[in-house]
């Protein structure tokens, strides 16, 4: 991979381009959640299909994040970053005029193709910055930048629905797009290194229906918590055999191709499958458990607290998400000097034990319940997530320097998914034992299980040795 001499003004500029692409994708990303009340209000669809809209947005974005990297290497990053950022633009003026749901679906979909705008800004600092101190610190402010706006993306994202419908968040979404394009085109070098080599469409085409057919299958099983259903059910087994004939066929595909979107070789190695398998089971552990099973305690009358939405965000979702935009940075910047897998590997034990506090201290006190919250915010959204988004980059392989981030980033909606499926269904399986603060506890305590595996898959990961300063 070829290294880009880049000054201190241009490393200056190009971070400012970066971040301006990052903020608007991570706005485009969370700042509805507060408004799904208002859209389907607006739009007179029942909130089911509301949430469908979400769903398929963050589905869409797995599947761009699997290959435009890799087709980024070869016809330019910024070209692909330019376009990403302007079909954002075209997704958000389609569902800001969307005159029903089916609209609505269109614009989120086209809004989805930007999925991999932050590993693909991560790949672009990376061939601009050789430093690693340098790199590990701007890689951690880019990164955290993905775990929210401060917070205020929620707060921000509530009031224009509030106060202007929800059109107009989609409207500010087309201003930020179009302004980090423009920013992206004056102030971004272009880099492409795989240049002249073909694009192995085949193997795009099977690795997009095994991922897509895969969470398409938790997308429907996780209806199964409300109540069975066989049709379900059955469509359920047969999208997780598609994705497995799928997967089958790319893997084929791979073997036989002149120049495959990734070499098989690769695929078998610790540097590729370990990472992949560590950030799948961090995020099946924790995800689900900060952004739905906390946040629901906390509202319920009993057991919980009975605190109110907007109080709620303010105690636990806001100071999570700012810790983890203030202490990325730190973390990126210690990663080259300690080790990315040892920072790691602190912030899974971290998170472990903030998962602990609030399974077995925070279910029965609100300050123990906030301590654990702001724990995790400064362990897994500030450090864990930093490294796991940093190793996608630095283990990539040097020929195929899109590969491993995209593959990441899809496994971070595949852990998404799966923490949606596994610790609803635990809590819906439990409460029929008729104590809810068990169900509670039970599915905190599953999570500290996954969390904790997760640790020892990390124990596996090779060390980026090129990415780390020298002892």
């Amino acid at each position: 991979m070829t290294e880009t001499k880049t000054g201190r003004g241009n490393i200056a500029a190009l971070m400012t381009a970066l971040l301006a692409a990052c903020v608007a994708f991570q706005l485009n990303a969370s700042m509805l959640s507060p408004a799904l009340v208002t859209m389907g209000q607006e739009l007179k669809a029942d909130q089911a299909l509301i949430g469908l809209s979400q769903t398929w947005f963050f589905t869409a974005a797995a599947l761009f994040s699997l290959f435009l990297p890799r087709l980024s290497d070869i016809i330019g990053r910024k070209k692909v970053l330019v376009g990403m950022m302007l079909l954002m633009a075209v997704g958000s003026v389609i569902a800001a005029l969307a005159p029903d749901i089916t609209w609505l679906f269109v614009g989120r979909i086209i809004q989805g193709v930007s999925g991999p705008t932050v590993p693909l800004c991560l790949i672009m600092l990376r061939s601009a910055v050789s430093n690693p101190r340098k790199y590990g610190t701007l890689m951690g402010l880019i990164t955290a930048v993905n775990g929210g706006v401060a917070g205020v993306d929620s707060f921000v994202g509530g009031y224009f629905a509030e106060h202007f419908g929800f059109r107009s968040i989609f409207w500010l979404m087309v201003v930020l797009a179009l302004a980090a394009t423009a920013l992206i085109v004056f102030l971004a070098n272009e880099s492409k290194p795989g240049a002249g080599t073909r694009m192995d469409w085949l193997g795009v085409f099977f690795i997009v229906v095994a991922v897509g057919a895969l969470l398409t299958a938790l997308n429907e099983a996780a209806k199964l918590v409300g109540g069975f259903n066989s049709g379900t059910l059955l469509l359920s087994l047969a999208l997780v055999l598609v994705s497995a004939a799928a997967f089958f066929a790319f893997w084929r595909t791979e073997q036989r191709a002149a120049q495959p979107m990734v070499e098989t070789v690769h695929l078998r190695q610790r540097a590729t499958w370990a990472p992949l398998l560590t950030t799948t089971l961090t995020m099946t552990g924790i995800f689900a458990v900060i952004n739905g099973i906390v946040p629901a305690y906390v509202q319920a009358a009993s057991p919980g607290f009975g605190v109110g939405p907007t109080e709620m965000s303010l105690m636990i979702l806001t100071p999570y998400a700012l810790l983890g935009w203030l202490v990325g940075p730190l973390s990126g910047k210690l990663a080259p000097v300690l080790g990315y897998t040892k920072v790691l590997r602190i912030g899974l034990l971290g998170s472990i034990a903030a998962l602990a506090v609030i399974a077995f201290l925070g279910l029965h006190s609100l300050p123990m319940m906030i301590a654990g919250t702001v724990l995790l915010g400064i362990m897994y959204a500030g450090t864990v997530n930093i490294m796991l988004n940093g190793l996608g980059v630095v283990l990539s392989p040097a020929g195929n320097p899109g590969f491993l981030p995209g593959m990441n980033a899809g496994a971070f909606n595949l852990g998404a998914g799966l923490s949606f499926l596994i610790l609803p269904a635990v809590l819906v399986a439990t409460s029929a034992l008729g104590d809810a603060a068990t169900s509670y506890l039970t599915v905190v305590v599953v999570g500290l299980a996954l969390t904790i595996a997760a640790f020892a898959a990390s124990l596996l990961i090779p060390k980026p040795v090129e990415a780390e300063v020298a002892a």
